[in-house]
């Protein structure tokens, strides 16, 4: 079935989908973006995805394009015109056109881009596939808590670990403290049984998974503090793991050819991917 698209109020064959060349997000990355996983046909923490969307767009002083309830209305209609039961939503926010100028005019209407995409309903097997990481130093800039389309930092890292032959890579500041991944939050776990994430502030974003992740170990009972870890530290680690709406709980096994534990998920990785999983199907 041939794929559909949104952008600024026409629902368009894929291929056909464009934006205006002097759009400031293509110009100057001057917008913001989401990424929501769908399962069953329905968006995963919804709420808190549109509550950071609301957040970035404040950030940068730009306006919602349309409002916030004809958003969940346009969100449920690309997913349906796509007939996508289990996978993501993409959706981008820019500023808008002008004649391409650093500063921007008042007034512009916010170009707004959506689109879905089908995968594979996770299980906790395939969830549980471990992958290898390697370092990287963190060159973006000091306001990461906004989740803008400026990730040419990323995309570099990421491809330098594709280089290396592994799947991501985890980015370190200059006193060699781990921030997060290219698109994920970082976690390790103990020798203490101890599941240890950094703080959220400018130089990470708040992940959404991340935030359901802290409250489903609460509830399992699970040990867990937010502060800084070093890449030492994370080589030292039992247990390693990444979260984002689309990779979910990913357990990481391997960090600069380092095995972290013994080069499997660990257990309470798993506990925490199947506690993830049961939670994405049935939604507090």
């Amino acid at each position: 079935m041939p794929r559909v698209a949104y952008v600024n109020g026409r629902y368009l064959p894929h291929r056909q989908a464009s934006i205006h060349i002097e759009d400031r997000g293509f110009q100057f990355a001057d917008g913001v973006y989401e990424v929501i996983a769908i399962t069953d046909g329905k968006l995963v923490d919804i709420k808190p995805h549109l509550d950071r969307l609301n957040r970035s767009l404040g950030e940068l002083n730009i306006a919602w394009p349309v409002t916030r309830r004809a958003f969940g209305l346009i969100l449920g209609e690309v997913i349906r015109r796509n007939r996508v039961s289990n996978g993501s939503i993409y959706l981008q926010i820019t500023r808008g056109v002008a004649p391409r100028d650093f500063a921007y005019p008042e007034g512009l209407q916010p170009s707004l881009v959506i689109y879905a995409r089908s995968t594979k309903k996770a299980s906790v097997a395939t969830a549980s596939q471990g992958h290898a990481v390697v370092s990287q130093p963190d060159i973006r800039w000091k306001r990461c808590d906004i989740k803008t389309v400026s990730l040419l930092p990323a995309v570099l890292a990421k491809q330098a670990a594709a280089e290396e032959g592994v799947a991501d890579a985890w980015f370190v500041d200059e006193d060699g403290i781990i921030t997060e991944g290219t698109s994920s939050n970082a976690w390790i776990v103990t020798p203490k049984k101890e599941i240890i994430t950094r703080q959220t502030d400018n130089l990470i974003l708040s992940g959404i998974t991340r935030q359901t992740i802290l409250k489903l170990a609460s509830g399992a009972g699970l040990t867990f503090t937010e502060r800084p870890f070093s890449l030492e530290e994370a080589k030292q680690a039992t247990e390693a793991f990444t979260s984002s709406s689309t990779a979910l709980v990913k357990p990481v096994i391997e960090i600069d050819g380092t095995p972290v534990g013994d080069g499997q998920a660990g257990s309470i990785t798993r506990q925490l991917i199947e506690h993830y999983l049961n939670y994405m199907d049935n939604p507090s």
